[in-house]
């Protein structure tokens, strides 16, 4: 049982000026006690899975996270076909610019996500949640006490639902495009991204290829001035892109994810403040440095 002798103003008003140490370790119990709490008042999911014929989950999440939830979401369909429901419109809170301002997913992220989840096998339809039921929410997670910020986004859902998947094997497929196989894509988003990090050197190779928004492509190109473009019409094309080239660089943003799933040769930048994206498998490379980031590169395009 969790037991913490909360001090009233007086106090700790006294304890804050007459030591110093034992108000900071009160502090600090104090911070442990409320997190731990949580884990004894946490309403867990039914780990009762039926693993039926037809599963329906609701995500309302960034299209990254969507992604790394496919593992879970192909799990507990395993015996069946899967049937995604989007929920739209819900707040995100960012510490920084992120391309739909306050919403985590709109409308038009369902349109583009739509094509690349249903060219997978599994799922067998994709649509916009309408309140209706379903038999697994993959928001819980939200409701853990999770350090976010940390570890592996995938494995989220497995600590709410009690599964596990082989992240080291694609969970995602693409078409291929030979147009892309000589290619180094890169994507890089205005969050999670280090300030130590320059990308200017990649001009010595050839074929740069740039896939993500336009705010991001200008920002590149500071870096990159002769760095090409290729905007795409859905995320199945930007995965075909991923899917085809012959080196991925991304930091944590969404086209990361899709890379991530396909298991292409692919070189992550860790972003140190968030380490929550974990590469595993085939062409898993990843850095935080920037003489180890220019080597990789190096050995990668050989």
């Amino acid at each position: 049982m969790l037991t913490f002798k909360k001090l009233n103003t007086a106090q700790r008003l006294y304890l804050k000026y007459t030591n110093k140490v034992a108000y900071k370790k009160y502090k600090k119990d104090k911070d442990e006690y409320a997190y731990n709490v949580k884990f004894y008042t946490l309403t867990h999911p039914t780990l009762n899975h039926l693993y039926k014929t037809d599963t329906t989950f609701k995500h309302s999440g960034n299209s990254g996270d969507i992604i790394y939830a496919l593992p879970t979401i192909f799990e507990l369909s395993k015996n069946g076909k899967a049937h995604i429901k989007l929920q739209i419109n819900q707040k995100g809170l960012y510490s920084n610019y992120h391309p739909l301002g306050a919403l985590m997913l709109n409308q038009k992220m369902v349109d583009m996500l739509q094509p690349l989840l249903l060219y997978q096998p599994q799922i067998a339809t994709c649509t916009v949640y309408n309140n209706e039921s379903v038999d697994y929410d993959l928001d819980l997670f939200r409701d853990y006490p999770l350090l976010l910020d940390k570890g592996n986004i995938c494995r989220w859902y497995f600590y709410v639902y009690g599964i596990n998947y082989p992240l080291h094997n694609p969970w995602l497929i693409a078409p291929d495009d030979i147009t892309y196989s000589k290619c180094i894509v890169i994507a890089r988003s205005h969050r999670y991204r280090s300030p130590f990090i320059d990308y200017g050197f990649l001009s010595k190779y050839a074929n740069v290829l740039f896939v993500g928004v336009q705010e991001e492509y200008e920002d590149i190109k500071k870096m990159l001035p002769n760095i090409e473009y290729k905007p795409v019409g859905n995320f199945l094309e930007l995965a075909t892109i991923i899917n085809s080239c012959k080196l991925f660089i991304g930091n944590q943003s969404f086209p990361f994810s899709i890379a991530e799933g396909l298991k292409v040769n692919r070189l992550l930048e860790v972003y140190y403040k968030s380490p929550n994206v974990i590469v595993e498998g085939n062409g898993a490379n990843d850095f935080m440095f920037q003489p180890q980031f220019e080597y990789m590169v190096d050995q990668l395009c050989i």
